[in-house]
């Protein structure tokens, strides 16, 4: 046996020596410490001899393995520095001095929307939170007043993953944690909690003008004491007035949101259209832009929040809808396309 290990070894570093490449590096190391490889297939041999032969021979068998894998790191190491002066060599004939080229790529529309709802909200003492794209079934549903089983979620046809999770299907999914992250600072110190956080949503829905399966939104809430809708909606004109640089047509009307009470479909005169009616408006003239309302007193207590004592205001910000607005992009479709010759026409108004 030990003859066979000695005849393995020879012929590993004869093929060793024959490896160009780190393709060919991955075939030897396979073909001699695979599942099936030369080597393991040593150890399977042992089954057939006695006791003290098994001990003598594993040491020789472990080893060979030993030697195998070393060299083959070795030679892993050699091949990269190899690539590596390789690549270094194949810059010598580099121009430093040849100009660059100063044509440079733009911010995507929905970004440049968001630093700017961003820095409106800052400006009236908002903070901007990040939060995950993948949430509980509690944070995005059961703490908002949606319990499992509850008619309100077939609303949104929800993408769930197999370990229970899903893709959050609102920014609202962040409230839960908002709530509870800044509570104490709220009862203790009597400072209001004035949160945005904007981020990206999913749900499983056919594609038109003005739907899409991925989307932005902007969730933002204030929580303190006295709160009403009429500083709901001082909030939300200040910042459409902002943002669109004139004064914006809005109406608000009634809708049912689990998690408000009273809730409101908050829209704005379709600026594409100037009001007549086109495809991103579905041809009403107006374009569904922030449902909000007064915050649910569920939704507070799951928050660690006396309801009885605190009030607040909750919306959802489409960003999406509000850089089509901004930039008339008549087809949602085309923020997803990556289509970069329609994307890069937008810059910062800075």
């Amino acid at each position: 046996m030990t003859d066979k290990t000695s005849q393995i070894k020879q012929e590993f570093f004869e093929k060793l020596k024959e490896v160009k490449d780190i393709a060919d590096l991955e075939n030897i190391k396979v073909q001699y410490l695979g599942k099936n490889g030369t080597v393991t297939a040593l150890m399977k041999d042992m089954k057939t001899l006695d006791a003290d032969m098994k001990k003598q021979f594993g040491q020789v068998v472990n080893q060979l393995k030993t030697e195998v894998s070393n060299a083959v790191s070795d030679k892993f190491e050699e091949l990269k520095k190899a690539a590596v002066e390789k690549e270094i060599n194949s810059m010598a004939d580099f121009d430093v001095s040849t100009p660059a080229n100063l044509e440079r790529g733009s911010y995507h529309p929905i970004t440049l929307v968001q630093r700017e709802c961003e820095k409106i909200f800052k400006s009236m003492g908002f903070t901007v939170e990040d939060y995950s794209e993948i949430v509980t079934d509690y944070e995005c549903f059961e703490s908002l007043n949606i319990p499992k089983h509850h008619p309100a979620r077939d609303m949104q046809d929800t993408y769930y993953l197999e370990n229970g999770q899903l893709l959050k299907t609102q920014t609202s999914a962040a409230q839960n944690a908002i709530y509870k992250k800044y509570k104490d600072a709220l009862i203790n110190e009597g400072k209001p909690i004035k949160a945005i956080f904007p981020g990206r949503c999913f749900r499983n829905e056919a594609t038109d003008a003005c739907h899409e399966n991925t989307f932005f939104q902007m969730e933002g809430v204030m929580v303190d004491k006295n709160i009403s809708i009429s500083n709901l909606i001082f909030f939300m004109k200040t910042m459409l007035s902002e943002v669109f640089r004139k004064d914006i047509k809005v109406r608000l009307r009634p809708g049912f949101f689990p998690f408000v009470e009273p809730g409101f479909e908050l829209d704005i005169s379709c600026l594409i259209c100037g009001g007549d009616g086109c495809p991103s408006c579905k041809h009403s003239g107006w374009l569904e832009l922030c449902p909000c309302g007064m915050i649910h007193p569920e939704v507070l207590k799951a928050g660690g929040i006396d309801p009885e004592e605190y009030t607040g205001f909750a919306f959802g910000l489409g960003l999406t809808r509000l850089a089509m607005m901004k930039y008339g992009v008549k087809d949602i479709r085309d923020l997803n396309s990556g289509n970069l010759k329609s994307l890069s026409q937008f810059t910062d108004d800075e």
